[in-house]
């Protein structure tokens, strides 16, 4: 097998230009961008694909051709692709499971603490001219994250940095994940219903899949404490997004800060930029310089590994 590479929307990673796509494989052709009907005619004798949350369905799949035997995902989460589909055609499917897993716990301890201090409408005020914070004493919630629990939903790399940054600001721990597991030293592992009930913060950290689709929907949201702030900094569809802004209009819940949204980017009328309990910003956790360079790092590590036949960070084709 040859190691022809075509990355197929390089922009979305490469956003400033300043990532290196020669180190995938010795023939690499990069696109900024491949819309469907620009696929077939550029991944012609292609051995290995790249894409970054590009959507590969099915019926795009099956007109690969037979020269295609990698579809490499540049990013943690893989259900843009048809995994069963790129099975039934031969095609290996990988991805990078723990490249930003810093920088996206960072952000999303960013968020709570952000949060904590109303930061949003804080800067909010200074845009528009009002000082009333320096002249009038503080005029937004502010409190302590020491000894407020926080609510973590999946426990894989990410979910257990944040956790270690949480327990070093001296914050309790709940933990749901789908297999049951042994408490912890200061982590206790509870149902998804009692985390939402006794959480202050709750802070997103699974894939996206059927099952875990909306988990977060109107009856989720109605258990939080009125006082409790979810964090979304994984996929936006594991929160109802229509329900989530019910919620808030109606102060079911203090607030959100999400990295993510259910539409990326969110419409212009969509009111969650405007909510002032909301922190809003555009999955960025992954789009640190370092997080992008190591993640073309692994890339090659990916593709090279498969072209010695010794496949690493499979997710289909075993």
């Amino acid at each position: 097998m040859n190691d022809k590479c075509v990355v197929l929307n390089a922009k979305k990673m490469n956003f400033d230009g300043k990532l290196d796509f020669s180190v995938l494989s010795s023939d690499v052709t990069v696109y900024d961008d491949t819309t469907e009907q620009q696929l077939s005619e550029r991944i012609q004798g292609a051995d290995i694909i790249v894409t970054k949350e590009m959507s590969v369905s099915a019926e795009m799949i099956q007109k690969f051709p037979e020269s295609v035997k990698l579809i490499c995902e540049a990013g943690t989460g893989y259900n843009n692709i048809d995994l069963e589909a790129a099975r039934k055609k031969g095609i290996t499917v990988c991805n990078i499971p723990a490249y930003s897993t810093e920088r996206v716990a960072h952000t999303a301890i960013m968020m709570i603490l952000n949060l904590s201090s109303a930061m949003q409408v804080q800067m909010k005020m200074l845009a528009c001219g009002n000082h009333d914070n320096f002249t009038r004493n503080l005029q937004v919630p502010h409190v302590e994250v020491n000894g407020k629990t926080l609510g973590v939903i999946g426990a894989g790399h990410i979910g257990r940095k944040v956790i270690q940054i949480a327990q070093a600001l001296d914050m309790n721990i709940l933990v749901y994940t789908r297999t049951p597991r042994e408490d912890e030293k200061g982590i206790r592992y509870v149902s998804l219903e009692e985390l939402l009930r006794n959480s202050d913060y709750v802070s997103m950290h699974c894939p996206l899949t059927e099952s875990t689709k909306h988990m977060i929907n109107k009856e989720a949201l109605s258990l939080m404490k009125p006082s409790a702030f979810i964090i979304n900094t994984s996929r936006g569809a594991l929160i109802d997004e229509a329900a989530l802004i019910e919620a808030l209009e109606n102060g079911t819940i203090a607030g959100a800060g999400l990295d993510v949204q259910e539409t990326e980017p969110p419409e212009e009328t969509n009111p969650l930029y405007t909510m002032d309990h909301v922190l809003l910003t555009p999955h960025m956790g992954w789009k640190g310089l370092e997080t992008r360079q190591r993640l073309v790092s692994i890339l090659a590590d990916n593709i090279k590994k498969f072209m010695e036949e010794d496949p690493i960070n499979v997710v289909s084709g075993l």
